[in-house]
């Protein structure tokens, strides 16, 4: 049975996990099981999900007529950065070794608005680990803050957001499409399939995709592909296993796309 938070974030002033100036970077750690849900929420401070082991899928939801929901797929090889305000929700998809970084609003990146997917280092990885290390030396602390912070400031982007027509304002042919995608991206191959499960019609959906998510839906499910590949690159699948689970009709189609897309062959992120 899924398990629902609504409400598991630090909220108050005096919730220890609050950063503050004097302590800007807070680090949570919590073992998570697999159909864990916590409920659209925000904060004031800026937040760094990702996991230690695990895959999480973490949802950056649109505010009133704003049509910019993106949905991200998150192995422990990248983290997504929430932030101060932005309201989101996160899913975990594999039991996961949970990591949330809380960072005080005024360390927020110049230029990082709303939502983005970086790369986690494996640097920054054990610098959580040491920050998280109960107890804490004197002073120590206040050594590793500043060197979380500059290992985000300076990490690689990883574009991999997935973007979603918004829910109550975009056309609802579209969304249920986009949905049906993101949880089985094999089940179809061609947007006249997926077109007809939605009782629309191919060049209805294709518009739609340009009007509402300024994308054709090739590219967008390209995003939808990678977002679902890296995750199983990750813990060894076969590359062919891999190009079957997304939906391509042969392991070479889809290392020429992921290697367009990435810049690598998907045999660089297997085990990653």
């Amino acid at each position: 049975m899924a398990q629902r938070h609504p409400r598991l974030e630090p909220v108050g002033d005096t919730d220890p996990f609050t950063p503050d100036p004097a302590r800007p970077v807070r680090v949570r750690a919590r073992s998570m099981p697999a159909d864990t849900h916590f409920e659209p929420h925000r904060h004031p401070w800026a937040q760094l999900a990702f996991c230690a082991t695990g895959t999480l899928r973490v949802r950056a939801l649109p505010e009133g007529e704003r049509l910019d929901e993106l949905t991200y797929i998150v192995p422990p090889s990248r983290a997504v950065w929430i932030a101060p305000g932005q309201l989101h929700c996160i899913d975990v998809l594999e039991a996961a070794e949970f990591r949330t970084l809380y960072l005080h609003a005024s360390l927020t990146p110049a230029g990082w608005s709303g939502s983005r997917m970086i790369v986690a280092s494996p640097l920054l990885r054990e610098l959580v680990q040491a920050l998280d290390a109960q107890p804490l030396r004197p002073g120590r602390e206040a050594l590793l803050m500043p060197l979380v912070h500059d290992e985000i400031t300076h990490a690689d982007p990883q574009a991999l957001a997935v973007p979603m027509p918004h829910a109550q304002h975009g056309d609802k042919r579209l969304r249920a499409l986009c949905e049906a995608v993101v949880r089985a991206p094999a089940a179809r191959t061609l947007l006249a399939d997926w077109a007809a499960d939605v009782g629309a019609s191919e060049r209805t959906i294709a518009r739609l995709f340009q009007a509402e998510l300024g994308t054709s839906y090739q590219q967008w499910r390209q995003q939808a592909a990678l977002a679902h590949a890296l995750p199983l690159l990750a813990q060894g699948a076969s590359v062919a296993h891999v190009a079957a689970a997304t939906g391509y009709a042969s392991e070479s189609a889809f290392s020429a796309m992921f290697k367009a897309a990435m810049g690598q062959p998907p045999s660089s992120f297997q085990g990653r």
